[in-house]
């Protein structure tokens, strides 16, 4: 089956949506599907195998900036990509998204299959069209059932609940970036949401041998450094390539998600669950789709700063409490392997496929 993969993001952009759109065409491929990526790219785009709609322009949306490319020049582009592909089967990731995939909605060049990943609400669901917009996919799909919530609301029709998949392998020869001291991994945009402050104010109840070692940028970065500038035992790495951050999830002793709101699926908790880290995190709707027992992470309160250094501390502090949560955490991200999401992705390629050709008849 030749598979068109949709992202409105660019891929050259650190953020969740674009590691399933790559991890995806990978297992795809691997699977023996012929699979390519239309997506934005601010450079080079990061693997083959990807079609390059041109750069993004930042747009604020759900508290964060999303590099997406609404502008004529990507639509032109995502145009000429779907006429000389002739793709048996698209897949829109985000598909209400201003961007590609709104163009590929209106061509309905081939059967479409829609994922949906936002969840916490959104008013451009609101706007007039997108229902008609969301009618042209032929399966909807959401990564949660926040995420399918939220889209039934706003647009109507029934999804489909799927999972993020994550790349086992990657982890497995991955190296692990060194760590003399006790270590904590931060990987997250530097914006409210995410909760960065939390962490960086729980430090300060944390012994003077800890390290935090904190991955990306975002708009609150210069402020945060500003404030904390003295805490020497911070590490702030900015923006980091693919392999360095597994290396720095791999070397850390924990990786704490301290986010507030808005996680729609944990996949940062599965990354470091896959790399058999310890995961800290708060106790969210989108990350209990993950730690859904309870025993795969310890999880606490949102923007409880003592909570959350009494566990991280409880962590560190306990080996035999870090393997269990390492164990019993690798076990589930098995559950969530990115060749067992192909697979179940493969089956809504072919009846989409099936739809289509009936309602032709």
């Amino acid at each position: 089956m030749r598979i068109g993969i949709i992202s409105p993001y660019s891929l050259t952009s650190a953020g969740g949506v674009q590691v399933q759109v790559l991890g995806l065409a990978d297992a795809l491929a691997a699977s023996g599907h012929e699979a390519r990526v239309l997506a934005p790219c601010d450079g080079a785009p990061p693997q083959t195998g990807v079609t390059p709609l041109g750069a993004s322009i930042p747009t604020f949306a759900n508290g964060s900036v999303a590099p997406i490319a609404p502008d004529f020049a990507c639509t032109l582009r995502t145009v000429r990509a779907l006429r000389d592909e002739a793709f048996d089967v698209l897949h829109l990731h985000e598909p209400l998204c201003p961007g590609p995939t709104h163009t590929a909605l209106f061509l309905r060049s081939a059967p479409i299959v829609g994922t949906w990943h936002a969840a916490g609400g959104s008013l451009a669901y609101s706007v007039p069209g997108t229902r008609w917009l969301a009618s042209r996919v032929d399966i909807r799909a959401a990564v949660s059932a926040d995420a399918a919530a939220m889209a039934r609301d706003g647009l109507g029709g029934e999804y489909e609940l799927v999972f993020n998949g994550v790349e086992l392998d990657r982890f497995d020869h991955a190296d692990a970036a060194p760590a003399k001291v006790p270590t904590i991994a931060y990987i997250g945009r530097h914006e409210p949401r995410k909760g960065l402050s939390v962490l960086l104010e729980a430090m300060s109840q944390l012994p003077e041998g800890v390290r935090l070692w904190v991955m990306s940028r975002g708009p609150q970065t210069e402020e945060l450094q500003r404030r904390y500038q003295r805490d020497t035992r911070i590490e702030w790495l900015g923006r980091v390539s693919e392999a360095d951050k597994l290396a720095y999830i791999k070397g850390a002793d924990v990786l704490c998600a301290p986010s507030l709101h808005g996680e729609s699926f944990g996949v940062v908790l599965l990354e470091a669950m896959a790399a058999r880290t310890p995961v800290v995190a708060s106790d969210l709707p989108g990350y209990r789709n993950v730690a859904i027992v309870g025993d795969e992470a310890v999880l606490v309160k949102p923007g409880d700063t003592a909570s959350l250094a009494s566990a991280l501390l409880s962590v560190l502090r306990r080996p035999d409490r870090a393997a269990e949560l390492a164990a019993v955490g690798r076990q589930r991200a098995e559950q969530f392997s990115m060749a067992r999401l192909a697979d179940t992705y493969v089956d809504m390629y072919e009846r989409a496929r099936a739809h289509r050709s009936a309602a032709g008849r």
